[in-house]
C-alpha cells in the first residue's frame, strides 16, 4: 500500500523567514555581532546561534523560530548562572 504524503494542517505552524535587520530589531543586536556570532574565528562564535538559511544564492533569511528559541535559551541560561 503507498503512504499518502504528509499534508500541512492547519495546526501546523507556518514557516516564517526573517530578514537580517528583524534579527538585528528582535535580538537588539548589530549585523557585526550576527555574522560575528556565525563565524567560527571570531571571539564572538555561538555555535548554537541559528544558521542563515540561503533562499536563493543572494538572499539570505533567518528562521523566525530558531531565533526564537536562541533567545529563549540565552534568557534561561542567564537566570540559572552566577555571572
Amino acid at each position: 500500500m503507498q503512504q499518502t504524503p504528509s499534508i500541512p494542517t492547519a495546526t501546523t505552524a507556518p514557516i516564517k523567514f526573517l530578514r537580517r535587520r528583524e534579527v538585528e530589531s528582535i535580538l537588539g543586536i548589530s549585523k557585526s555581532s550576527i555574522y560575528a556570532k556565525l563565524d567560527k574565528k571570531s571571539p564572538s562564535y555561538d555555535p548554537l546561534f541559528p544558521q542563515k538559511t540561503f533562499l536563493t544564492p543572494t538572499t539570505v533569511r533567518w528562521v523566525e523560530s530558531e531565533i526564537l528559541m536562541w533567545a529563549a535559551a540565552r534568557i534561561a541560561a542567564s537566570r540559572t548562572s552566577a555571572f
